[in-house]
């Protein structure tokens, strides 16, 4: 039995025209080889498996080509590029330089370099993972890669052209591969499908082509392993079941749950995807890639940018014309911020659940915000309608007085700048203003001609209007009886209340001054000085409130009253405390003077 090569190794490209997705390489330097326009120095760069250490290998063998062909490649026949493909060549060296990076092995290609080529005209030198040299190694490279000698040529390949010092950078062409597009990797996939007689469906291929994410390398390992898995058929399901890949039924199906806003079965689907094994991080990012998929696809512009085969296409373009754009924006928007919330969340399935729950409900939203004011069903308790345009009040003759007179015909009118959508609850808040008494406040800087100032009388009454309307007590009817105990217990309570509010300064008065009952429901609250009386004053309304509410009586009447004579002075000091225990003993005054003693 022969043993097996892996189709990486065994479909390698062995000339420009078989390098896939790379023309506008293999097309520059075909043309820089008829031309003899060679550099002294070429540097490779990209990401992995796009087929940068390919193409050094093809243009190392095709610069020594003894029959060069009149396309630029080479001819495979001739003795310098037999030896090549046969490992032999003393005129090509390739090094590693991850596991040469030291100042020792580039001394040693430096001794190589002396040594002239043999029977053809170029000696090239393919550094493979140049960014791994060490910086001692790259300076002494750098004199050697800027005056070379003229047989000498250098290939530099790497997936991180950023770790390479500048000076080298500079002494080189550069080279920037791309990621290989899913559709040309797909037809290579094919090719090599036919090749080798195995049956594949094109969904399944661009699948891979997808999963290798622009590395035609990884593509062929999965392929390898995809046939070794079907036993020769490489279909849709299988390559989804070998590489764990979701499938892409799951996101059209779910994307129809959360248009017919069914939280339930949005729910049930995500459980069974959490079930076959996938993470929620995965499921996100995946839907996410889904909606981007839709918005693309309601531009025909922009179908090009679906990177999908013909089916699954179909079925994108399908589902993007019942999806709004407006719902694909925000049901994006609320899926990327899943996606840089999951990490964080503590409940990470909550998160995406979450999501799934608001992304379910935006149709509702958009039909609420569409739907005009005048269009809901009028109910009890609901504002009233503006009044008719045909009815002129006189108010409304005042703001038309008010008004500028419109422009003639053809005048020049300034830009104005169009005055913005108002929202329902704007609106709303607006009528309810409407519809409060309003306080008439003279300005003093109108002439007094356009001003009609109100007599004293209005005025008192306008503002006793406004303070009836800004009155702070609860009304009420009850007058329920209540004992000293119980109006008590509600005192305490209110301290209590006010203390997990913050309310310091005030909480003193009300543990250190309980109020003394004067009649039926009154009662007094006798304080030490004016600040003490401002607070309780600031306090009064919400204590009444409370008492009021609790006892269910709406009698009750707290005051207070600043007594400072009546109210006992505490001491504070040493010769206030001394002044106050010599009143109850006046020998402690006799034994002070006696001894002559002082405060400390």
């Amino acid at each position: 039995m022969d043993n097996f090569i892996v189709s990486a190794r065994k479909y390698r490209p062995a000339t420009f025209e078989s390098v896939v997705g790379q023309q506008h390489i293999t097309n520059t330097l075909k043309n820089a080889i008829k031309n003899n326009q060679l550099a002294q120095a070429f540097l490779f760069c990209g990401p992995r498996g796009v087929g940068k250490t390919t193409c050094a290998r093809i243009l190392a063998k095709t610069i020594n080509c003894e029959n060069l062909q009149p396309n630029g490649e080479a001819c495979g026949v001739c003795n310098s590029c037999q030896s090549f493909q046969n490992g032999n060549s003393f005129n090509i060296h390739e090094l590693d330089a991850a596991s040469n990076n030291s100042v020792d092995d580039i001394r040693s290609l430096i001794e190589q370099v002396r040594i002239p080529p043999q029977a053809v005209r170029y000696k090239i030198y393919i550094i493979d993972e140049v960014h791994m040299l060490s910086q001692a190694a790259f300076n002494a490279f750098l004199k050697t890669l800027e005056e070379p000698p003229h047989y000498a040529i250098f290939i530099l390949a790497t997936t991180e052209k950023h770790k390479i010092l500048p000076t080298i950078l500079s002494r080189c062409q550069i080279f920037d591969f791309n990621r290989i597009r899913v559709e040309d990797m797909a037809s290579h996939l094919a090719s090599i499908a036919q090749k080798e007689n195995i049956e594949y469906e094109p969904d399944g291929l661009h699948v891979i082509a997808q999963k290798a994410d622009g590395g035609l390398r990884d593509a062929l390992s999965m392929f390898d392993q995809i046939v070794s898995f079907s036993g020769g058929d490489v279909t849709y399901r299988a390559v989804i079941d070998n590489l764990n890949i979701l499938d892409y039924d799951y996101y059209f199906n779910i994307t129809d749950r959360l248009l017919n806003q069914d939280n339930a079965q949005t729910l049930l689907l995500f459980d069974e995807i959490l079930s076959r094994g996938f993470d929620g991080a995965h499921f996100i990012s995946g839907l996410s890639e889904h909606f981007r998929n839709l918005l693309v696809g309601k531009d025909q512009a922009t179908l090009k940018l679906l990177e999908v085969s013909e089916g699954i296409r179909n079925k994108y373009l399908q589902q993007a014309q019942s999806s709004s754009v407006s719902f694909l924006m925000s049901a994006l928007n609320i899926a990327n911020q899943c996606d840089l919330n999951y990490k964080l969340s503590k409940n990470q399935r909550l998160q995406v659940e979450l999501a799934l729950l608001k992304m379910c409900n935006l149709q509702s939203v958009f039909n609420l915000a569409v739907t005009p004011l005048a269009a809901m069903p009028a109910q009890e308790g609901q504002l009233k309608k503006k009044p008719d345009s045909a009815a002129i009040t006189p108010e409304r003759e005042q703001k038309q007085a008010a008004q500028p007179p419109a422009p003639a015909v053809g005048a020049v009118q300034p830009l104005r700048p169009p005055a913005p959508e108002k929202p329902a609850a704007a609106v709303i808040k607006e009528e309810v203003a409407a519809e409060k008494p309003k306080v008439f406040i003279p300005n003093s800087s109108l002439a007094s001609a356009s001003v009609k100032i109100p007599s004293l009388r209005d005025v008192g009454k306008m503002v006793e209007a406004a303070a009836e309307e800004e009155d702070p007590y609860i009304k009420g009817d009850a007058k329920d009886a209540f004992t000293d105990d119980q109006f008590s217990k509600c005192w305490s309570d209110y301290a209590a209340k006010i203390k997990s509010e913050g309310k310091k300064n005030a909480l003193t008065i009300f543990i250190s001054y309980p109020p003394k009952k004067l009649g039926d429901n009154v009662y007094e609250v006798v304080l030490e000085n004016k600040v003490q009386e401002n607070l309780f004053r600031e306090e009064r309304p919400n204590l009444l409130n409370y008492l009021r509410l609790t006892l269910r009586n709406f009698d009750i009447e707290v005051n207070a009253r600043v007594d400072e004579v009546a109210v006992v002075k505490r001491p504070y000091t040493a010769s206030e405390k001394f002044q106050y225990m010599a009143q109850k003993n006046p020998a402690l005054a006799e034994l002070k003077n006696k001894f002559n003693l002082d405060f400390d």
